[in-house]
């Protein structure tokens, strides 16, 4: 009989991956290394080692495994199953889902991490018993999804919510991407980082200059501590989000908008900001009715995520 899902984060160091009941708690986990560099095949066959750990030491049989979940950075296609192509992983147009199908004999979703963190934000996290939510992850990049009357929204090449790569100053710096002013750009903890290092490479008097290298952590610390060049990074980075997560309100109209990612864990400095931008940007109703919240999945959300996109999807 059917009990057990199994979710995969597959990322471009580690596959985490975890086995749960139908209700999300998860039973066994599993974190090996990618060993990217390996090429495809080799990295497949982890996943196949590392979702059949997780049953083992569950005392799971191939009959107990209802679906399998993955999340993967993008871009790709859940509905075919393929992930295209990422900075960090060796695939290249290569079908994920049909060898794992083939092997384990049961339906397995895919999608892009962002979507799966939302989605696990949505089942199981801060936004449980919501219908209208977006996620936002800020740290590294800013990446996004959105729920929406209690479905994922993908969009047409299954990449919905790149929500990082809006345009949220035309005048901004350059982004990785190739478009000036993005999101990512501007308020990601790499963003801030770079302005933080910029500091101390100028003549500008800050404390910074007292760290050999700058990433937002220090930025955010010597902020927290007074520094005036820290605190206008800090200001100017949040403000910049919280237009990011008012052009979302506007659009989307959430109940909820769940805030993770590393830059997230500065705290209420970083909500109390995005807060007082949305109420500026928004209009009132919508502004009230939406509140702005911290994740609730920590570092488990990729593959607690993959989890929940199972369950989603077999809820169908």
């Amino acid at each position: 009989m059917n009990k057990y899902v199994v979710g995969v984060d597959l990322g471009g160091t580690k596959i985490s991956t975890a086995l749960a009941d139908f209700e999300g708690n998860v039973l066994s986990q599993s974190i090996i290394p990618t060993n990217a560099h390996e090429g495809e095949e080799r990295v497949l066959e982890r996943i196949i080692k590392s979702i059949q750990s997780v049953m083992s030491e569950g005392d799971a049989t191939l009959e107990d495994i209802k679906a399998i979940g993955i999340g993967s950075p993008g871009p790709l296609d859940s509905k075919k199953g393929i992930i295209i192509t990422t900075p960090n992983l060796p695939f290249n147009n290569f079908n994920l889902v049909k060898p794992l199908k083939e092997k384990f004999n049961v339906p397995v979703f895919l999608d892009n991490d962002a979507n799966v963190a939302a989605i696990g934000e949505y089942m199981l996290g801060a936004g449980k018993g919501k219908k209208n939510m977006v996620y936002f992850t800020v740290s590294t990049g800013v990446g996004g999804g959105a729920i929406v009357d209690g479905n994922i929204c993908r969009g047409n090449t299954s990449n919905a919510l790149e929500i990082g790569h809006t345009t949220v100053s035309p005048f901004g710096p350059r982004c990785n991407c190739g478009n000036i002013g993005c999101l990512e750009a501007l308020s990601s903890g790499t963003a801030i980082g770079k302005r933080g290092q910029e500091a101390v490479n100028s003549k500008v008097e800050t404390s910074l200059k007292k760290y050999d290298k700058v990433t937002s952590y220090e930025v955010f610390k010597e902020a927290a501590n007074g520094d005036e060049v820290a605190k206008d990074i800090i200001d100017n980075a949040l403000t910049f989000l919280g237009i990011g997560i008012a052009n979302a309100i506007s659009i989307f109209d959430p109940e909820m908008i769940v805030i993770g990612g590393g830059v997230s864990k500065a705290g209420d400095i970083v909500f109390e900001k995005v807060r007082e931008v949305v109420k500026k940007r928004c209009f009132k109703a919508m502004a009230e009715s939406c509140q702005i919240v911290p994740a609730g999945l920590g570092t488990d959300a990729g593959v607690v995520g993959a989890v929940a996109l199972a369950l989603l999807e077999l809820d169908k």
